[in-house]
């Protein structure tokens, strides 16, 4: 890869970091990991070419220019997050992945996932991404970034919010509130 290209890829990554959180090559890779997909599947879950999905990951390409496509990576997200706690069994998650997979989209703030465990509450992670989802979907990591500077001087828990929150990763994100329960 020559130095244009090498660019062309790192400026493709920042922006896929400002606008989905981080660079897709990362997300992709978390959700075939955490679902147990491969890519040629994962592609066709999310409505993509493997070429396509493969050009996302990699920093060929930007932006994922169906919002339908968004929200079955959000519908996924939330998925392997309910994987992890052990709210779904990997069966039900296969029946899922084809639900989401026949799914066209619809609001991106819309509130069609399960978002309880199997006591009925809210799981941490689910509330954590919810909280994410909608930062994001209003604004880009850069732009969270900034606008957590500007409030720290006079607001510096709503600065450390929108930095943990909105910007920072879902990981992150949990050990933080969970730090701050005790």
């Amino acid at each position: 890869m020559d130095a244009a290209q090498q660019e062309a890829t790192a400026r493709a990554r920042e922006l896929q970091r400002n606008w989905y959180g981080e660079p897709l090559g990362a997300l992709f890779r978390r959700l075939i990991d955490d679902l147990g997909l491969n890519q040629a599947r994962l592609a066709g879950v999310l409505g993509l070419s493997a070429p396509m999905l493969s050009q996302l990951m990699s920093g060929q390409r930007a932006k994922i220019g169906n919002p339908a496509v968004v929200q079955r990576v959000q519908l996924l997200q939330d998925l392997a997050g309910q994987v992890a706690d052990g709210s779904v069994s990997a069966a039900e998650a296969t029946e899922r992945m084809e639900e989401i997979k026949k799914s066209q989209g619809g609001s991106v703030l819309s509130n069609a996932t399960q978002t309880t465990s199997s006591s009925g509450a809210p799981t941490v992670k689910r509330v954590v991404r919810e909280i994410q989802s909608l930062l994001r979907s209003v604004a880009a990591a850069g732009d969270i970034i900034d606008a957590a500077e500007t409030l720290a001087p006079t607001h510096p828990e709503l600065a450390e919010f929108l930095r943990v929150y909105g910007a920072g990763r879902t990981s992150d994100a949990v050990a933080h509130y969970q730090s701050h329960q005790n």
